[in-house]
């Protein structure tokens, strides 16, 4: 049986991508455990964990395929201090792929970004994979920062890497500080969901399953130094908060937009869709149950 490492595959997507890949692989995580990775995540999955940094990581043979998704998130905390974002995000990326340039046996590294990296952009316009990236805060210029270095890495050393950057992803075993999580457990506690600004802002919305078919359909079929978005569902902050409200009921609350705040993502997708992947299912189901699980109702 082939053999996967997950880094940061104690977090949100990654335990979801450790679960997708059970059965098919010998999986292997590592993670340092910060606030938002557990191992209750990984609960009844088969795997080897590891404790540890990215930054520490000095080799990775043994590994058929690696995917790197240890990663300092929370665009909020970012602002607050960026240090952590630099340090696991910039050069922990750098470190595996020093690795990686000494490893003979990986057959692909993919690497896992995010939309953001293309900063906010237009009403009616949608970002590509060869669009050149404007990053609005330091969370999302350290995810470009490590974007960058991976397509140079594959570039100057011809190394086998692919990118994936996925839009903003709800599911389950997200950490309450994100959008959908969060306003769930402000209901729950009867307190109101917390809206910046003109709560406007629109973000498409794509579901963890989704995303790891998507890595999957990169990993089987995608082409070595490419790079593929992964799109979802186009929504607003409001309507995220209403559908929250439709479900459990509970009140919004306008507060102080954060600085820098973009308006807009929207990725065009059809790299990926030509690789023969979709969403599955319905947007809305998906939306309901999630924040049904997050409400202890599902």
């Amino acid at each position: 049986m082939k053999r996967l490492l997950v880094t940061g595959g104690a977090g949100f997507i990654g335990s979801n991508f450790v679960e997708s890949a059970q059965g098919a692989y010998d999986v292997t995580v590592i993670d340092k455990l910060t606030y938002c990775g557990s191992r209750d995540n990984l609960s009844g999955l088969d795997h080897e964990f590891i404790k540890g940094d990215i930054n520490d990581l000095g080799s990775l043979e043994g590994f058929d395929i690696i995917v790197h998704m240890a990663a300092e998130t929370h665009v909020d905390n970012s602002i607050l201090r960026s240090d952590d974002f630099i340090r696991t995000n910039v050069c922990g990326t750098w470190n595996l792929l020093e690795a990686l340039r000494k490893s003979e046996d990986v057959g692909q590294f993919i690497v896992i970004s995010t939309d953001e990296v293309y900063g906010d952009i237009p009403e009616g316009t949608s970002s590509a994979e060869k669009d050149p990236f404007h990053p609005s805060n330091p969370y999302s210029a350290s995810k470009a920062s490590a974007d960058l270095m991976a397509q140079a890495y594959s570039r100057t050393y011809g190394l086998p890497i692919k990118i994936v950057r996925p839009s903003n992803c709800f599911g389950p075993r997200q950490f309450p500080e994100k959008l959908i999580p969060f306003f769930v457990k402000r209901v729950m506690d009867g307190k109101p969901m917390p809206v910046y600004g003109h709560g406007r802002q629109r973000r498409c919305w794509v579901h963890t399953g989704d995303v790891c078919r998507a890595i999957w359909a990169v990993a089987d079929k995608g082409e070595l130094g490419a790079a593929y978005n992964v799109g979802g569902a186009e929504m607003d902050n409001m309507s995220i908060a209403a559908a929250i409200m439709g479900e459990l009921g509970g009140e919004i609350e306008h507060v102080q937009d954060r600085p820098g705040h973009d308006l807009r993502y929207c990725v065009d997708d059809s790299r990926v869709r030509g690789l023969g992947w979709e969403p599955v299912g319905s947007f809305e189901d998906k939306l309901s149950q999630t924040i049904l699980h997050y409400a202890g109702r599902a």
